[in-house]
């Protein structure tokens, strides 16, 4: 949105009002130059906004926190506010397939339990014999998506995403 027409036209009526609101603080009231001062530091960050200096910031702060480093003159802060973690982070334990503890799940016989399908309620669930090799599998796929879609009118989300946790499941 660099560039905008919207961005630079605002710009342009904060300066104004910042003008104006300068002129009437020297000439009626000192308490104007305060409303100067907010319009003014409106006005340069639409300027900064347009001139697209932010976005080159933003993009360049998150590359340097993408690659460890957390400030933006290639300095990376050891300790102190700010710090963050100081191992890698995993990602959350008790989410999806994952008990209260972090272990995974395990169904009545103790096994660990899948995230999806089993191979035969994959084969199952685009009605198609076991074995089938990957063209069967796509072509299968793709003549049941058109039946389940969600966006047609006899379309199921729930069936839906059974036939694509299907396909995910047999095309690994």
């Amino acid at each position: 949105m660099t560039r905008s027409r919207l961005v630079i036209g605002l710009g342009a009526v904060f300066a104004g009002l910042t003008v104006f609101t300068t002129v009437l603080g020297f000439v009626y009231s000192p308490v104007a130059l305060a409303l100067a001062a907010a319009f003014g530091v409106t006005t340069y960050f639409l300027w900064y906004h347009a001139s697209g200096r932010l976005r080159r910031r933003v993009h360049r702060d998150a590359r340097a926190a993408g690659s460890g480093r957390t400030e933006s003159r290639g300095r990376t802060r050891a300790d102190g506010f700010g710090a963050g973690p100081r191992e890698e982070w995993t990602g959350p334990r008790g989410g999806p397939g994952f008990d209260a503890d972090g272990s995974r799940r395990r169904d009545v016989g103790g096994r660990r339990r899948q995230a999806g399908p089993s191979t035969a309620e994959a084969y199952r669930a685009l009605d198609l014999e076991p074995g089938a090799d990957e063209t069967a599998v796509r072509t299968a796929y793709r003549e049941k998506v058109k039946e389940v879609h969600p966006d047609t009118d006899d379309g199921s989300e729930r069936a839906f995403k059974r036939v694509q946790s299907a396909y995910d499941h047999l095309s690994d």
